[in-house]
């Protein structure tokens, strides 16, 4: 392949996680074929200088040290970036072999909040914490570290006013709000482990969730806004609700005043309660390996997974790499603009920037509302030093042209990063010529929910990037590429198969909630003595990681997870529909879209509004980000002659590579006919009608 170098920087990102089934290897070495031109970007000579990481030989001196002189390393980034209330007196134990009993900084005691908010309360009082920027981009808060203090005491006091204790676990289905933030770092402070939602999943979404994590109390608003439109809330958590009867407490913060269904006895207005609740609350002395928070993840088999996190090892984890990937300091404005709902937000919103005392913006909007450059504007106004986002979102701006982006004033911006899916090379070079002007640091940044925080990517200063490369592993990161059949290492460069992780690191996840053989069974025994991550990857000629995407039935759909098993269920629940299997395909925008194909019962009449019950379904099951893109009803599907469905020519059929179905000796009786039918039906399905 031609090689190509330009002046420039680094740059890319992604989430993930469950292990492989054999009839999606093949699509690791189709993905590898189609790997971009072998194109390079050296450093910003403009940042060079003041960066943290600031040569090749910087990053690997550090590297090697962090992996052959493991405990040495990471006890002097402990003592350095953490305030302990108690030294630890080993460094980490466990290993990645079936027990899964890692365990880092033992016997450490020490408060999240504390790190968070109380030191740099105490050194920087009038720093600001949060700026908040809501949907209407005219309505901002800016808080301090002191009024971040006060806040989230009166909040902790009000918790435990309703009987939150340490090791309870808090339902959090909020807006993007700071009271959002107060309630995350308030449980921290107490010692209680929250659970934070989506607030734009679904009633049923939202009950599963605080079932499995056993929550006496609820934390929601009345509505939510997002581009302009209202999201109820308050009713979703009504619905759900009646399901969860441990749920004994529902503490409501009114944020678009509109009226809503209260529930007397159970229901309490949070604001008002704050009012009357002391700023100080002492706070807990809690252990390392402590449970701070529980995120859920979809897994390719339909149930969501509870990933729990740690205390001191997520928290270092966090904070050690927003330092580093993002080159971030004191003074710096970091903008990522995702939502707290996902490990984004609590890594690179909350936890990792208040942790370093930045100045971090909870934006409550989308990138189109109300126009193209409300990114833009947010970068000028508060003068942003990093900005994260998703390719999604640069894909979806790249239609509207560059005027949106010339219009402001971007000379603030140093690093630029993406998030939770592979970019596609038009899109980072869109991202890197017209919103960093060929100046700014690019960082993609491939990782997962159960990593905690960034795997592979560049570093500003020492690592060059290449469009589409997540390039690198982070400090104490070993990656390894298994032979997908043999289970061996592939060894040395040029090779392709799936990624695993050899060794423990501080911001692994400790278990799944409630289920740790579904730890064992995911994460670690597919491949014994690795961490699987469920994603295939591509070592390069120059040593460069390629995620080549999902080795499972997991979909991401605008750099959100989703199993095709939980939309598989929802469809079923169409009392038409007799079977559903759902497969990705590639989608401009998001990167990979839904393709469902439905059969219906023999006795359904098929009508015109048949495909928008089905959506509707989804929606309603799961929520909008689900929301199927295609729809294919057919009388049959193809299978084995043992009657399983071949997903393989699905996703061929899918995403209109008819040209090369593969082996189809398996298919049972008629199989040829059926899938003759369904890629003429596909056609007519995604062909745009002629004017």
């Amino acid at each position: 392949m031609p090689r190509t170098e330009h002046s420039g920087s680094p740059s890319v990102t992604r989430e993930r996680s469950p292990p492989p089934s054999i009839e999606h290897v093949d699509t690791i070495a189709q993905a590898a074929a189609a790997l971009p031109v072998d194109e390079v970007y050296n450093i910003s000579l403009q940042n060079k200088e003041r960066c943290h990481i600031y040569s090749m030989e910087c990053y690997e001196q550090m590297y090697h040290r962090s992996i052959k002189d493991s405990d040495n390393f990471w006890r002097d980034i402990a003592m350095s970036t953490l305030r302990w209330l108690h030294p630890f007196t080993k460094v980490q134990g466990g290993d990645m072999h079936p027990e899964g009993d890692v365990s880092w900084f033992i016997n450490g005691k020490l408060n999240v909040c504390d790190n968070c908010v109380d030191r740099w309360a105490e050194v920087a009082p009038e720093r600001i914490a949060i700026i908040w920027e809501g949907d209407d981009p005219q309505h901002t808060q800016t808080i301090t570290y002191k009024a971040l203090l006060n806040r989230v005491c009166k909040f902790a006091n009000m918790l435990k006013r309703l009987g939150v204790r340490r090791y309870d676990t808090v339902g959090i289905y909020m807006p993007m709000i700071p009271e959002t933030i107060y309630a995350m770092l308030a449980c921290a402070r107490l010692g209680a482990i929250h659970s934070v939602v989506f607030a734009g999943f679904s009633a049923p979404n939202l009950r599963d969730r605080l079932i499995d994590a056993h929550c006496k109390i609820v934390i929601t608003a009345d509505q939510g806004i997002r581009g302009g439109k209202i999201i109820p809330l308050k009713n979703i958590m009504d619905e759900a609700l009646k399901e969860c009867p441990l749920v004994d407490t529902c503490v409501v913060f009114q944020h678009q005043g509109q009226a809503i269904n209260w529930i007397e006895g159970r229901d309490v207005w949070g604001h008002e309660m704050l009012d009357g609740m002391r700023p100080y609350c002492p706070l807990e002395i809690m252990d390392s390996e402590d449970l701070l928070f529980m995120l859920y993840t979809s897994g390719s088999t339909g149930k969501p997974k509870g990933i729990a996190h740690s205390s001191a090892g997520y928290l270092l984890y966090t904070a050690l790499t927003f330092k580093y990937v993002f080159d971030f300091h004191p003074g710096d404005i970091h903008a990522c603009v995702a939502d707290v709902g996902w490990i984004t937000g609590h890594s690179y919103i909350v936890y990792g920037p208040l942790c370093n005392g930045a100045t971090t913006v909870v934006f409550e909007s989308v990138p189109m509302h109300p126009n193209p450059s409300r990114y833009w504007q947010l970068c000028e106004r508060w003068r942003v030093s990093q900005f994260y986002t998703a390719p999604t979102a640069i894909r979806a701006l790249m239609i509207h042209g560059t005027e949106w982006v010339e219009n402001h004033d971007l000379s603030s911006l140093r690093v630029l990063g993406t998030v939770g899916e592979p970019i596609n090379p038009e899109a980072w070079r869109w991202y890197y010529e017209v919103v960093g002007k060929s100046r700014c640091d690019i960082v993609d940044t491939y990782w997962q929910t159960e990593t905690g925080g960034h795997m592979l990517t560049p570093l500003p200063g020492a690592i060059k990037c290449k469009p589409g490369s997540a390039t690198r592993p982070f400090f104490g990161v070993e990656p390894v590429i298994l032979d997908s059949k043999t289970g061996k290492p592939l060894h040395g460069n040029n090779v392709n198969g799936v990624l695993c992780f050899r060794r423990p690191w501080p911001g692994m996840m400790r278990t799944v909630y409630g289920d740790h053989e579904r730890l064992l069974n995911v994460y670690l025994r597919p491949y014994p003595g690795y961490y699987f991550t469920g994603d295939g990857c591509v070592r390069d000629k120059d040593g460069y990681y390629w995620i080549t995407g999902r080795v499972d039935d997991t979909i991401n759909v605008s750099g959100h997870r989703l199993g095709s098993a939980e939309v598989e269920h929802a469809l079923v629940q169409h009392k038409g529909c007799s079977e559903a299997a759902v497969v990705g395909y590639p989608h401009s925008v998001k990167g990979t879209g839904l393709f469902c194909f439905v059969t219906m019962n023999g006795d359904y009449e098929v009508h015109a509004g048949t495909t928008k019950e089905l959506r509707d379904i989804v929606r309603k099951e799961i929520g909008p980000i689900a929301t199927p893109d295609y729809i294919l009803i057919t009388p049959t599907l193809p299978k084995t002659r043992s009657g399983k469905i071949i997903r393989r020519l699905l996703r061929k059929i899918a995403a209109s590579e008819t040209d090369s179905l593969g082996d189809l000796s398996t298919l049972g009786e008629g199989g040829d006919q059926v899938v003759h039918t369904l890629i003429q039906e596909a056609k007519k399905l995604t062909t745009p009608p002629t004017k």
